[in-house]
């Protein structure tokens, strides 16, 4: 088969197509799967950069979203069968295979059923992400019907989902964004009002929008710097979720304001092997699943390469302000 081989870590040459043995099950309950896409992510580009995530030897294939179709089953397994189509966020960590590849073989815990009403594209885009917004908006941020929520740049993979699914809660939803373009994006995806980052940043506008009062929750997919300014348009008693380490701060205003401040890590039940928490996962996508064949979840893909184009995607997402996401297709 073919599949993506980081061969050293580095910038994105270090992508190399190449041919490979398919995978077999080795387990009574794992699955084979034929992937047709892969979705990239800000996270395949770090691990690239820095180096995979366990003490193994190189090459490594990455890429922790997949989507295809399962075209063999070991004697175990109960929930899918030959000819499914599945969606899933497994291996690209530097352990067990990535998705940068024709196939994979994972077991069937870790997969779901993907949406009728997705393309392989659209379903490969879309794990990753929407467990990541799943997690920082309802089980770290505890958004509830009637708040205010502030999703740091809301066009981008992780932001362009948590804006749906605050809306599908019942939230009112503010979304930052960098343009006037990028703004009609957000509310077309439900957004109730966007803010375009200025050189004086965003609290102000925010806090106009909310009566002074701020955010009941506020979601930074971005960094440090949106992290700090995000404090002041944090309501009292209010939480701040972020996906990044926000460096040293002056955290005086946020404990004067009784913020709750929490982080955002999908990738934590992998790292560590935590099934129950991975078992989370797979409720979250077949929840996304019912909600995307009823018409009220969407993905969007900005762009889709060949395999042999990985490198192209990496260099493009480190780039910087793409809306929603990126996909391989093989």
């Amino acid at each position: 088969m073919q599949a993506i081989l980081m061969t050293a870590a580095g910038e994105a040459d270090v992508l190399t197509c190449q041919e490979l043995q398919e995978p077999e099950i080795s387990t009574a309950t794992e699955l084979k799967v034929k992937l047709q896409a892969a979705g990239v992510n800000p996270v395949d580009t770090k691990v690239r950069r820095h180096g995979v995530f366990y003490d193994q030897p190189l090459p490594a294939v990455l890429g922790c979203d997949g989507a295809g179709i399962v075209v063999e089953t070991g004697v175990g397994v109960s929930q899918f069968k030959v000819g499914d189509q599945v969606w899933f966020c497994n291996g690209g960590l530097g352990r067990e295979q990535g998705n940068y590849a024709e196939y994979t073989v994972l077991d069937e815990r870790w997969v779901s059923l993907s949406p009728k009403t997705f393309s392989f594209v659209e379903a490969a885009a879309a794990p990753l992400v929407l467990i990541t917004a799943w997690g920082a908006l309802f089980d770290r941020g505890g958004l509830q019907a009637g708040q205010t929520v502030l999703i740091h740049a809301g066009a981008g993979g992780v932001g362009h989902v948590a804006i749906q699914l605050a809306k599908l809660k019942g939230a009112r939803v503010i979304a930052t964004v960098s343009s006037e373009q990028k703004a009609d994006f957000v509310k077309s995806l439900g957004a109730d009002e966007a803010v375009i980052y200025t050189p004086n940043g965003f609290a102000d506008a925010v806090n106009e929008l909310t009566g002074g009062k701020g955010a009941d929750l506020v979601f930074d997919t971005v960094g440090a710097e949106v992290f700090k300014e995000s404090i002041a348009a944090t309501a009292h008693f209010g939480r701040l979720i972020t996906l990044l380490d926000p460096g040293e701060l002056n955290l005086s205003e946020a404990r004067m304001r009784n913020l709750l401040i929490g982080f955002e890590l999908m990738l934590t039940p992998m790292l560590r092997d935590l099934p129950e928490a991975r078992d989370k996962h797979v409720d979250i996508l077949n929840q996304c699943a019912q909600w995307a064949d009823k018409g009220l979840l969407k993905l969007h893909v900005s762009q889709q390469l060949p395999l042999k184009e990985a490198a192209a995607a990496h260099q493009l997402i480190e780039a910087g302000h793409a809306t929603g996401k990126i996909v391989l297709t093989m």
